[in-house]
């Protein structure tokens, strides 16, 4: 029972026999706390029903959460592979009561786990108290019969725990194992408490205050019980290690990169083997919940973690990119009891092997950057943070991986500096993270909702309905009436409209009352389920408490129907043509068209979409029953609804399903299937037939590793067809070929367009030079030097330079200039000098004489070659004359 698959099973099955709920762990990416840039512990995802704000039907849970601390607040990243105990990403074992059981029942169940399920030796366990927590004082006397000593009572804020400067709090008690004298460090609260012998590895959280004010707390209600405990550290005393990176996950781990590197485990690179093995979890689990490596928020923090360990890769010597080669070991130990890092797996392999693909071209010259600096440091110095910054926006290289790079020499880094100089250069995305803005422009939606309810949505089944005006909103605020003229918000007890939300635009048509009458523009989703109707009060007054009748613009909606449906049947072509890793990032369902963002890290080929288009037509021509069922969310998925991971749902998901899964897309028949089954609060066809077809318009990236499909379906894509169509028709009829011909012909055009353009080009520079048969070149003597000019015209301004070039080889030795209007009007000059005159002659000098007749200022280019002009087009001659007379002046001054 020593695994840590076992160990974690083992818990869990505890607390399910002692009426706990075993919830699932939440994704990484908190879905109930914005404050939060990852799931840090166990106690996240219950957040709100410690406050009240959420209610479920269990009283008591218990879970093993996944947490990634390696951002913000909590930063575990710089000490990772160093110690034995940190890591970026770990499991937070939990039981919960929310108003249940309190202290008593936690410290029996604790009591009874440890040395009953988990053989812990009672000698050596410990615990600590808040110091004036004498109840769990007195328990822990009672249900452990610990003496005095093994009590221990700490008064700092270690012992005492907060949600923030207001709401939940309490003491905690914190379960302590002694590990032998063969470690260094003391108990809780002496002077040596920090060393490594007696250690924490169960902390149990009584939450009995409300902190009202600073100075302030109130007794709870119903006192609640947060308790959380480290797998790693669990497993590592249960298997007698003083390491979490000798437990057995992580030693699989480990020996996986050594064999795939060759590099002894335990050598002088152990530190490198644990980074790597860490940091493969933190990177594979965060791609599974959604998150990407990029440049800002959690897809950089991922592309840190992804590219430290990346860094240590390197260093052990690895020729080719190794993490994604370690994913396959990772699936086999984790995979059973996370089966989204199977779900997610090519996903994860594609990532991986593209950022280190991508890094290690960037690392090299990172290096040799760092090294340069390096070389003049002696140990202890600092290095310049502007250096540091220039790695990080250079280069790609954070922070992090430049200390840790520099720790070999015991160098640092210059922080303030480097800080000062991200300060600058992200000024105004911090303003925009902060977001406060957003918080307080939402506020009035809640109190409404705690006002008058939420809105009953009516419109699955009808467009029609009754409803009774229950709030007014005017400019943002609430008001009694709208009058004829006046824009504002509607909120009703029940309605038709749909408000926006999963990728689904908002509803319009029109509100009646007597004599009243609102245009609906938009329809907003507000506060979970508020709907607010935004529009213009056409005739008469809205008021408070007023009866109206609600008409949804059916054909808006038939079409929005439509593309929801068809981004539906999308989606599982996608998946069937693509792989199992597709998985929406976001969409648009708007009546004109769909747009559907997805996870797949490479662009689609036209093979490819031509499948992908034919697999959905083939679905919506069978024109099956669109079904939609209310089932419980595990029901759901167990019967094969496709969930987006992490989403968060209600007791009760709506599951539509449509189409038949043929037998070659599947390997089913299609009475064992849908096509497609999601849950969906959105609106859909009834029949798949209803779409009539989908033409996808493009395809592309729009973020690293995410590709965008924009698609039309019903009589916008027949319109859109029908169009191109036309145009083929009429292209045929010009080229006077069948149609299934004119790529062909039209290809053969315009390339023989291109020749003969070449061909007229050189034409009319020949033409230009050559002044017709038997005429001599027109060259002048000014004082011995050969003075070749000429006025062109039919030859575009970039030819003149060759012009120039022709002509400096018909003259031998001396000056030449060639002048040419545009099809603009501007005009522009040319002048060459032979090499043997360059000495003498200056072309740069002789072009802006020229210019000044053009109207233009100055010159450009070599003492053999320049070039001026002007919008002077009808001076050529006299800018050619000008050049003249600055060479006459030249040599008689000479």
């Amino acid at each position: 029972m020593n695994g840590v698959n076992e160990i974690r099973s083992a818990f869990l099955d505890f607390f399910k026999k002692n009426g706990h709920e075993i919830a699932p762990s939440s994704p990484l990416v908190p879905r109930n706390d914005p404050t939060l840039m990852f799931t840090n512990a166990g106690m996240v995802q219950f957040k709100n029903l410690f406050t009240g704000v959420e209610k479920r039907p269990y009283t008591r849970a218990a879970s093993a959460q996944k947490c990634v601390r390696a951002g913000g607040k909590h930063n575990d990243l710089d000490n990772v592979g160093y110690t034995a105990r940190h890591h970026t990403f770990f499991e937070m074992l939990g039981n919960f009561s929310f108003g249940d059981y309190f202290k008593a029942q936690a410290i029996e169940f604790a009591w009874t786990l440890i040395t009953r399920v988990f053989d812990l030796p009672k000698d050596r366990l410990l615990v600590t108290v808040y110091h004036d927590d004498d109840e769990a004082y007195d328990l822990w006397r009672k249900i452990a019969g610990f003496p005095d000593s093994k009590i221990i009572r700490i008064a700092s804020s270690d012992n005492f725990w907060s949600m923030g400067d207001s709401g939940p709090c309490g003491p905690c008690s914190e379960i302590f194992y002694d590990q032998g004298d063969k470690l260094f460090g003391g108990p809780p609260g002496s002077i040596d408490e920090d060393g490594d012998r007696y250690l924490e590895f169960w902390n149990l959280v009584f939450m009995q205050f409300e902190q009202v004010a600073p100075d302030e707390r109130l007794p709870l209600p119903r006192p609640s019980i947060d308790t959380g405990m480290g797998l790693e550290r669990i497993a590592a005393l249960l298997q007698g290690v003083s390491s979490n990176y000798d437990i057995d996950l992580m030693r699989s781990l480990i020996l996986a990169v050594a064999a795939a590197t060759g590099v002894d485990p335990d050598g002088p690179h152990m530190a490198s083997h644990r980074v790597i093995a860490d940091h493969l979890r933190a990177s594979a689990f965060l791609v599974a919940d959604g998150v990407l490596p990029s440049n800002e928020g959690r897809g950089y923090v991922l592309r840190r973690i992804m590219r430290r360990a990346m860094r240590h890769a390197q260093l052990l010597g690895a020729q080719e990119p190794l993490m994604w080669r370690l994913v396959p070991a990772l699936s086999r130990e984790m995979g059973q009891a996370y089966p989204e890092l199977l779900r997610a797996k090519a996903l994860i392999v594609e990532t991986l092997r593209l950022e280190e693909t991508r890094f290690r071209i960037t690392l090299k010259k990172g290096l040799e950057i760092l090294d340069e600096a390096r070389a003049s440091l002696k140990p202890g110095d600092e290095l310049d943070g502007k250096i540091a910054f220039k790695l990080y926006d250079t280069y790609g290289f954070p922070l992090d991986l430049t200390q840790d790079a520099l720790r070999a020499t015991s160098n640092t880094v210059n922080t303030e500096v480097y800080s000062q100089e991200m300060e600058r250069q992200r000024a105004e995305a911090r303003k925009a993270w902060a977001g406060s803005g957003e918080a307080a422009t939402e506020a009035i939606w809640f109190a409404l909702k705690e006002k008058i309810g939420a809105t009953d949505f009516l419109g699955y089944d009808t467009e029609r309905a009754e409803g009774i005006v229950a709030a007014l909103l005017k400019d943002g605020k609430e008001v009694s009436s709208l009058r004829a003229g006046e824009a504002g918000s509607v909120i009703l007890n029940q309605t038709p409209f749909y408000g926006e939300s999963g990728g689904q635009v908002g509803d319009t048509g029109i509100a009646l009352a007597s004599g009243a009458r609102f245009r609906i523009a938009n329809t907003q989703k507000k506060a979970g389920d508020l709907f607010v109707h935004e529009g213009v009060v056409e005739e008469g007054v809205l008021e408070r408490g007023l009866a109206v009748e609600l008409f949804v613009d059916h054909e808006r909606r038939a079409a929005v129907r439509a593309n929801h449906s068809a981004t539906h049947i999308l989606h599982e072509a996608l998946r069937l043509v693509l792989g199992d890793h597709v998985a929406q990032k976001g969409s648009l369902v708007a009546p004109d068209r769909l747009r559907f963002d997805f996870a797949h890290p490479k662009p689609i080929s036209a093979e490819e979409l031509a499948r992908i288009e034919d697999i959905a037509n083939r679905a919506i021509l069978d024109n099956a029953p669109v079904l939609t069922r209310l089932m419980g969310v595990e029901e759901a998925i167990g019967a094969g609804a496709r969930a987006l991971f992490g989403e968060k749902y209600g007791d009760e998901v709506r599951v539509v399903s449509m189409g038949y899964a043929h037998l070659d897309e599947a390997g089913l028949d299609a009475s064992e299937r849908a096509f497609s089954t999601e849950l969906c609060g959105g609106t859909h066809v009834t029949r798949t037939g209803d779409i009539g077809l989908v033409t996808i318009l493009s395809e592309g990236a729009v973020a690293a590793g995410v590709r965008r499909i924009e698609a039309k379906t019903a009589a916008e894509a027949r319109r859109h067809l029908n169009t191109q169509a036309r145009r083929l028709h009429e292209i045929s009829a010009l080229l006077k070929t069948p149609e299934d011909e004119s790529v062909v012909r039209l290809a053969s055009l315009i390339d023989d367009r291109r020749k003969l353009d070449r061909e007229l080009a050189e034409a009319r520079k020949k033409l230009a030079m050559g002044g017709g048969e038997g005429t001599a070149p027109p060259i002048e003597d000014i004082d011995g030097i050969k003075f070749f000019r000429r006025a062109v015209s039919g030859v575009e301004m970039k030819d003149l330079k060759s012009l120039a070039d022709e002509a400096k080889q018909t003259v031998g030795s001396g000056i030449v200039a060639i002048a040419g209007v545009g099809p603009d009007g501007k005009a522009g000059v040319v002048v060459g000098v032979t090499a043997d005159l360059t000495a003498r002659f200056d072309a740069v000098q002789l072009a802006r004489a020229a210019a000044a007749k053009l109207g233009g200022k100055g010159g450009g280019g070599r003492r053999d070659m320049a070039q001026a002009g002007g919008p002077e087009g009808g001076s050529v001659d006299s800018a050619l004359a000008a050049i003249g007379a600055a060479l006459r002046e030249i040599t008689r001054a000479a």
